[in-house]
């Protein structure tokens, strides 16, 4: 069996959570491609694809440093890290595009 078997476990699905998120993003972001109009350019589309992929990133470095703080076996406190910060960040600059984006194609 694994030492710290479910924390391990734990921090998968963590950062599996963390890719769903990512995936829809870049959906998203296809999609903008798509349905957008010529007058808002692909700068929205090429935006969210580019943070799905940062969401990526962040969130395997971030699964990377909690495997091997569990892995040394040493206390973790509950503080959040930059990781923490920047993943939430894009989210919510997500749905600040997302809302740019429903505005710009609302029928007036």
């Amino acid at each position: 069996m694994i030492a710290n078997y479910a924390d391990h476990s734990a921090n998968e699905r963590t950062f599996l959570a963390w890719v769903r998120t990512a995936i829809s993003v870049v959906g998203f972001g296809l999609a903008v491609e798509r349905l957008g109009t010529t007058a808002s350019g692909p700068v929205t589309g090429i935006a969210l694809m580019g943070s799905g992929a940062a969401v990526i990133v962040i969130a395997y470095w971030r699964m990377r440093r909690v495997r091997k703080r569990i892995a040394d076996g040493a206390v973790m406190d509950d503080d959040s890290t930059l990781a923490d910060g920047a993943l939430v960040a894009l989210i919510v600059a997500l749905f600040g595009m997302l809302a740019s984006f429903a505005l710009h194609v609302t029928p007036a």
